[in-house]
């Protein structure tokens, strides 16, 4: 062996450990790896980055902004409530995520069928609690599976098809690679419905500041405009683009504060004060097309008019931990704000 090729093989053995060492992230083991090979000479440096510019990242992030885009058009949501508003088990939502990306990935490429299936899987993930990675794993196997039934499911099908166009003249066609394909994608399925199990369940046990605000619980104001298509119909249309997720606390209506009845109809300057996670009242707030006051705390018209005020403040040492607000506003005497009443609602300290 020469000392290029030496030098090669150690670079890439020590990069294996790195990945199953896991203590560094995989990108930036994959960045350091290739600094190091071009230090060494192993890569020209005119070529280091020239994998950037490869299809396979271009599609990768194509693919990142379908998901996001589907995930926000609400048809997933329709999906689901139309077709399996019903389907709570993990077996049944892991059966029907596997074959649809199973089939999808025969005809489109594997990375376009998960980023379609994607936010279904996250979906199903919150209705029933489970690990998102639970379906994740199934679901890159269904796809690597399903690629392997047609000609341009995967690209080694397309390789060996040119390759055997080459030599003997005649290229496969697109279903000459179903009969194996397909009889492997089935009792991979069948497997993974069986021992779905053995896929590890990982959840995040430090997540970062945007993790850990996904998943925090706000409230938001956001007003029925001209455009919005929710002008003239009642709160609980509203409220079932995002069912059981966002829940409406109040109407303000000019300076009148309204119970947030389900049928009441939203009028053309109706401000709804939303409670949920961000993901939820981001869907409600661009699919109705609601106006976000913006306005700053101290600015706004009913902050001036004493009408109606919002803070917002985190506990930290009290004698109140363990008691919920209802609880400790009993205790000291009857509620007397709108503030007050509200907490005593819905917050738990």
């Amino acid at each position: 062996m020469t000392t290029e090729q030496i030098l090669a093989f150690a670079v890439i053995g020590a990069m294996m450990v790195a990945f199953l060492w896991d203590r560094l992230r995989y990108d930036v083991v994959a960045c350091v790896t290739l600094i190091v090979a071009v230090a060494l000479g192993l890569v020209p440096a005119a070529e280091a980055f020239s994998g950037f510019s490869d299809d396979i990242v271009i599609i990768v992030g194509s693919a990142l902004v379908v998901s996001a885009g589907v995930a926000r058009s609400g048809i997933v949501d329709f999906a689901i409530k139309k077709f399996f508003p019903s389907l709570t088990s993990i077996r049944g939502q892991m059966l029907l995520l596997v074959v649809t990306v199973t089939i999808l990935s025969a005809f489109i490429k594997n990375i376009g069928a998960l980023a379609i299936m994607m936010p279904v899987a996250f979906q199903f993930a919150r209705r029933s609690g489970t690990p998102v990675s639970a379906f994740l794993m199934p679901m890159a196997f269904g796809a690597l599976l399903g690629g392997l039934m047609t000609q341009i499911g995967t690209s080694p099908n397309i390789v060996v098809s040119r390759l055997r166009a080459e030599i003997t003249g005649e290229a496969f066609s697109m279903f000459d690679f179903t009969p194996v394909g397909a009889t492997l994608a089935l009792a991979g399925t069948i497997f993974l419905m069986f021992f779905y199990w053995l896929v590890p369940k990982r959840e995040n046990q430090t997540p970062s500041l945007q993790e850990a605000l996904e998943s925090s619980t706000f409230s938001t104001e956001a007003t029925v405009g001209k455009q919005s298509p929710f002008l003239g119909k009642s709160l609980n249309q509203l409220l079932a683009i995002a069912p059981g997720e966002v829940i409406a606390t109040a109407i303000l209506r000019g300076h009148t504060r309204i119970s947030p009845f389900p049928d009441i109809v939203l009028k053309e300057n109706d401000a709804v004060l939303l409670e949920g996670t961000s993901e939820p009242l981001d869907r409600i707030v661009s699919q109705a097309k609601l106006l976000l006051s913006g306005k700053p705390i101290g600015k706004s018209e009913t902050k001036a008019s004493g009408e109606i005020a919002a803070i917002e403040a985190v506990i930290s040492r009290t004698p109140f931990i363990g008691l919920s607000a209802a609880a400790r506003l009993q205790h000291h005497g009857s509620i007397s704000s709108p503030l007050a009443a509200r907490a005593s609602a819905s917050a738990n300290v």
